[in-house]
């Protein structure tokens, strides 16, 4: 095992110092602190700040300069306030699931587990995108997230407890072929987020706003060749801080071959492309999303 870097060191020190606060506050109190803090991110970091315009205005050609800097100002509020929730994660309750969460579609998930091969959840890193570790296990269904440790391990297994702690399962990215199949074939459902740049080989490109980005192409191949159904789900916050989580009707990915796979990876960039569309202030616009293959990931 490495040795912890300063920075790191340093990260985790801010992390025990601001959570404890962050988690003593009444949840509206704390909305608006995270509120605050993105507003004074979005102030701060101005490259972050250029990359999600630069994102936004290429996604939306036809947007004016005022409302695309207005959306990215949006998102990076509501990403604070996405942080603040995640931190309090493990502080909802069961009753938390009628006092703060509208959950439609409900029986498209059971029907894909009915099946009996196990289920993956397509997502993306859209509204609170971390919620399912809360949700799934509270209304009875074994989860396991897919997912790639941070840097910092001891953010890295502060954040796992949270994600944890209601019986969800985290799956390593990078080395989890194995226990996905296995955790398929006991009949758990799987969480993805499918809208992150993963370098070839083991990708492929789509099309993404008009763009091309480079997609994994390991659960299209799985879904396909095992017939495992796939379910889509997603949860945007409402104007008054509640949320709306829908589950769409199961899919089988149907074909085989190189012609199949574009296909079917591009049919499913196509249900997240237009889940963002929904609310695009709620999407991670600050990443590098669209790269070329020189780029390391």
């Amino acid at each position: 095992m490495k040795p912890l870097l300063f920075k790191h060191r340093l990260e985790y020190v801010a992390l025990l110092a601001i959570a404890p606060l962050i988690r003593a506050l009444p949840r509206p109190l704390a909305l608006r602190f995270g509120s605050g803090i993105g507003g004074l991110s979005h102030w701060l970091l101005r490259a972050r700040r250029a990359l999600a315009e630069d994102n936004v205005r290429q996604a939306f050609p036809d947007w004016p300069s005022q409302q695309v800097s207005a959306m990215v100002k949006q998102n990076f509020e509501h990403l604070g306030m996405s942080a603040v929730d995640f931190l309090r994660l493990d502080l909802f309750t069961a009753d938390d699931l009628e006092k703060n969460f509208d959950i439609q579609g409900f029986e498209h998930l059971h029907e894909a587990l009915a099946m009996k091969r196990g289920v993956i959840l397509l997502t993306g890193h859209l509204g609170f995108w971390e919620v399912g570790n809360f949700v799934f296990p509270t209304l009875g269904i074994p989860l396991d997230n897919i997912a790639k440790p941070l840097k910092n391990r001891l953010a890295d297994a502060y954040f796992h407890r949270i994600r944890t702690h209601f019986g969800a399962d985290i799956i390593n990215s990078r080395k989890g072929a194995r226990q996905i199949l296995k955790s398929l074939q006991a009949g758990h459902a799987i969480g993805l987020l499918l809208d992150q740049h993963i370098s070839p080989p083991g990708s492929i490109q789509v099309d993404f706003f008009g763009r091309k980005a480079y997609v994994t192409t390991a659960i299209t191949n799985l879904a396909m060749k095992y017939q495992i159904p796939i379910v889509a789900t997603f949860c945007l916050r409402q104007p008054d801080n509640r949320y709306k989580a829908w589950f769409e009707p199961p899919l089988l990915l149907a074909g085989d071959g190189e012609a199949a796979l574009t296909e079917n990876t591009q049919y499913l960039t196509n249900i997240i492309e237009q889940a963002i569309r929904r609310d695009p202030g709620q999407w991670f616009w600050m990443h590098k999303r669209w790269r070329n293959t020189k780029t390391k990931k």
